[in-house]
């Protein structure tokens, strides 16, 4: 079974904020899904948080090397494409493009074997995982307002991210925090994102370290990315003198970046993205290497109801990674697939057992938001 092409179809329409000053709108291009297409008919699909003219250009170069290339062979060929393209530099477009390339041909992998991809990975240590939900944070006034309906579908879990937090002042950053350990009430989990990720963040070590402290004082589960992305140095610092971990690597690619990470004990959580850091592949690979020093992985995940299925079968396959995270309200997570997400009684996911990823896209859905017609085409 060889790949015969793969297709690209960047999601819009729907596009959520995702808190970042430089703000997105509903029809701006972040996610893009591939899909594989073999010659004996079997298509995988996959995600790539990237821009749909970034990954088309990506598969352009990738072309020559993936066609004709054994389908069912998921990390030799992704290591491949990684391989023959270091000249081009690692990260980026083209990593973030196998990425997908990749979660698609696990999918390929499961559906000719008949097997889930987290029994693939090497066994399943769990049938479901606790998500989190993932929303932006607002006025103090309005955290109620924003968590409480989330509250309501199930979810007993919810990290609050970006917004106003680090970007004001320390009685604004508590309000919030305040509001929303009130909103959800003491029994429910609550994370905090700074968001460091954003353009020209202007917060360093000493802000993140007082900031640490009082959301120690709110029972906080974990602050995620408080500094900028490549404060290494003051990363590691803050994580031995902080009262509660400290999280990130969404901005990180292939195992490779995530080595000094993990060495200088910069991170409690490691979270790289399975449709930017190289796929389920890589994300295995990296999770592993967290794990044996002592660093809890739990997935990033604001991208799309594949990178979730992704996300939920990496889960099933690690004895420590016992969260996921579910981004709220996007259409990309909740809409595009036949059969919609349920959380059940006790507020978790049920793992995929299905064959592949194990999850079917509803192709009206999918024509909604890509307006291709030929995406999903046999």
């Amino acid at each position: 079974m060889h790949i015969r092409e793969i297709r690209a179809a960047g999601l819009r329409g729907a596009t959520p904020e995702g808190g970042w000053s430089h703000e997105i709108r509903p029809d701006e291009c972040v996610h893009t899904l591939i899909a594989v297409v073999t010659d004996e008919g079997v298509i995988g699909y996959g995600s790539v948080f990237t821009n749909d003219a970034l990954v088309r250009g990506a598969l352009g170069v990738l072309e020559p090397l993936y066609r004709g290339e054994l389908a069912i062979e998921p990390e030799r060929v992704s290591e491949k494409l990684h391989q023959q393209t270091f000249w081009m530099g690692r990260g980026g477009a083209i990593t973030h493009t196998i990425s997908g390339i990749d979660i698609a041909l696990w999918d390929i992998l499961g559906q000719v074997t008949g097997q889930p991809v987290g029994r693939l990975l090497g066994g399943r240590y769990r049938e479901r995982v606790r998500p989190y939900a993932s929303v932006l944070m607002d006025e103090p006034e309005r955290m109620a307002d924003t968590l409480l309906p989330v509250k309501a579908q199930g979810f007993r879990s919810f990290k609050i991210g970006w917004g106003p937090f680090g970007r004001r002042d320390a009685a604004t950053d508590e309000a919030i925090v305040r509001a929303a350990r009130e909103a959800i009430g003491p029994d429910c989990e609550l994370m905090v994102d700074a968001g460091g990720s954003d353009g020209f963040w202007s917060q360093g070590y000493k802000w993140a370290l007082r900031t640490a402290r009082m959301l120690a004082e709110y029972d906080v589960t974990w602050f995620e990315e408080p500094l900028a992305p490549d404060a290494l140095r003051h990363y590691a610092a803050l994580r031995e003198a902080a009262p509660l971990p400290i999280a990130g690597g969404e901005t990180l690619t292939r195992r490779q970046s995530f080595d000094p990470w993990i060495a200088a004990g910069a991170f409690d959580i490691v979270q790289p993205d399975v449709t930017k850091v190289g796929g389920i592949s890589e994300e295995r690979r990296i999770g592993w290497a967290a794990s044996e020093a002592g660093i809890r992985f739990i997935p990033h995940g604001w991208n799309t109801a594949l990178g979730l299925a992704a996300d939920l079968h990496l889960a099933s396959a690690f004895p420590g990674t016992d969260r996921v995270e579910y981004m709220t309200g996007s259409p990309y997570i909740d809409a595009i697939v036949a059969t919609p997400w349920r959380l059940d009684a006790d507020g978790f996911l049920a793992i995929p057992d299905a064959p592949g990823l194990g999850v079917t896209l509803d192709p009206q859905a999918v024509l909604r938001y890509t307006g291709d017609p030929a995406f999903m085409a046999e």
